[in-house]
């Protein structure tokens, strides 16, 4: 693991895939609007502009998988708001 230092901070697998997800977003939204206003004619654009798409796609699967597997690893609370629990699943 990398060492902690003061710029440096904990990201759980859950966060890194999430801020993975927001990014790849940001960069396909961006790489779709440039494909289309400017429609770019060189070689190379046809094999790039998708990798963003692809990027969000692989991120959300495993952002979900990570988050189902947090969720299901967290235990309700104990005492009087086992029932509040309840309720809110």
């Amino acid at each position: 693991m990398a060492e902690t230092g003061p710029l440096r901070f904990r990201v759980s697998a859950v966060q890194f895939s999430g801020r993975l997800l927001c990014w790849s977003l940001a960069a396909a939204m961006i790489a779709a609007a440039l494909d289309a206003a400017l429609h770019p004619h060189v070689r190379w654009w046809g094999a790039l502009w998708p990798l963003p798409w692809w990027l969000a796609a692989g991120s959300a699967l495993a952002w979900i998988a990570l988050r189902a597997r947090e969720k299901a690893r967290r235990r309700p609370p104990g005492g009087g708001a086992r029932s509040d629990w309840a309720q809110a699943a």
